[in-house]
């Protein structure tokens, strides 16, 4: 492929993410000077977040097509299945974050020049190589679990003479040795922020990182502020993002048959005029999916394909073998079937009420505080009016 043909595919994307708000100026001289490209593999997923579909590049045989999808704002999957599987079909496991998500954690994290950052999840190393050049050589130590990700990403970074820490283990252990760190930023979805990350980062420092519940796969970045000598850390979301889960905290769930081993018979049955998208929500990120989310601990949502016009969603009690049904049908009113100690369709529909009685608020009315108790709670505008999660 030409270098002319390499230059205009980056400054295509760097233009535009300079024209959304994603790439601040401070950032543009890192944008330009490590380049996406270098930190990835032959074989690539270029991910497509409405389709789902994962679609395969291989640099040796086409170079212009895995080019393209690099210079693209796209995630671009490296990892299956935790390294034992060879493509799509199983589970994504290792990535590179879309640029313009990328850039704006950046821009939540508000490192300076000469500050210490911990990250959670090396991946590529591309985030670390960002971070690295604009913040200094030896300011950035980043924690990979998986050997094979972490021994590529150092291979790339020394390539790149990017002098960065790449630390092969389970990132909820933090770099107790590195503390006190300014800041910590982690590329991997949490379910629950370890509270050893709060006390390797400095009073009054910060912790970025993509938080969520059990109820979907979707996250949100928290930007939280931590005080008290690391004995707390609080702070508002900024966006909706979805990532993969850090692999300590994945969701534990024993599959439907362990919640219904005979069918809807013996459950409570009704009936409910909540309508399909107001559960569902308009698209994958839509704010009230999330805020049912926080107000319906332990619960985890599946909804199945729609068929001549009737759709099922489920919800599961991860505490117990609680769970309801709700089938949706086009032109009349749903069914309900609950069973077990939770009435988790109820829980649902207080949580979608209380949302509309508070306005509808969006993610970044939302916020959270995290105790070195391991206490969670989740809040709408005051931290002091909060409930745990």
């Amino acid at each position: 492929m030409r270098r002319d043909s390499l230059t205009e595919g980056r400054s295509i994307l760097g233009r535009s993410l300079a024209e959304s708000g994603a790439l601040a100026p401070e950032w543009q001289e890192a944008f330009d000077a490590v380049p996406r490209a270098a930190f990835l593999p032959d074989v690539v997923w270029a991910f497509d977040m409405d389709t789902g579909a994962a679609v395969e590049a291989d640099r040796r045989t086409d170079p212009t097509a895995w080019q393209r999808y690099v210079d693209q704002d796209v995630p671009i999957v490296t990892q299956w299945d935790d390294g034992a599987g060879e493509g799509p079909g199983g589970e994504a496991t290792s990535s590179a974050s879309m640029p313009s998500v990328v850039f704006r954690m950046l821009a939540d994290l508000d490192a300076r020049p000469g500050d210490s950052v911990l990250e959670i999840g090396t991946g590529t190393g591309w985030t670390a190589g960002l971070m690295t050049h604009r913040l200094g050589h030896h300011t950035v130590t980043s924690i990979e679990v998986d050997g094979e990700v972490a021994a590529a990403a150092r291979g790339r970074l020394g390539a790149q003479g990017l002098l960065v820490t790449v630390l092969t283990r389970d990132g909820t252990e933090g770099d107790p040795p590195g503390a006190p760190y300014a800041r910590l930023i982690s590329t991997v979805g949490l379910r629950r922020v370890p509270t050893v990350w709060l006390e390797q980062v400095s009073p009054d420092g910060l912790i970025v990182a993509p938080w969520g519940t059990h109820y979907g796969n979707g996250d949100a970045v928290v930007r939280l502020r931590v005080s008290d000598g690391g004995a707390c850390a609080s702070g508002h979301f900024t966006r909706p993002v979805e990532f993969m889960k850090l692999r300590a905290q994945r969701r534990r769930f024993d599959g439907h048959r362990a919640y219904v081993p005979d069918g809807l018979g013996g459950a409570d049955r009704s009936t409910t005029d909540v309508a399909e998208t107001d559960v569902l929500g308009a698209d994958r990120y839509d704010v009230r999916t999330f805020a049912i989310g926080l107000r319906v601990p332990d619960c985890y949502q599946v909804r199945a394909a729609a068929r001549d016009g009737h759709r099922p969603v489920w919800f599961y009690g991860l505490g117990d073998r609680s769970w309801a049904c709700v089938m949706f049908h086009e032109g009349r009113t749903a069914d309900v079937w609950q069973s077990g100690p939770r009435r988790l369709w109820d829980e649902v529909a207080s949580a979608l009420g209380w949302w509309r009685e508070k306005g509808e608020p969006g993610y970044e009315r939302f916020g959270l505080t995290v105790t070195d108790d391991g206490g969670h709670r989740a809040w709408l505008d005051d931290p002091d009016d909060a409930w745990p999660v």
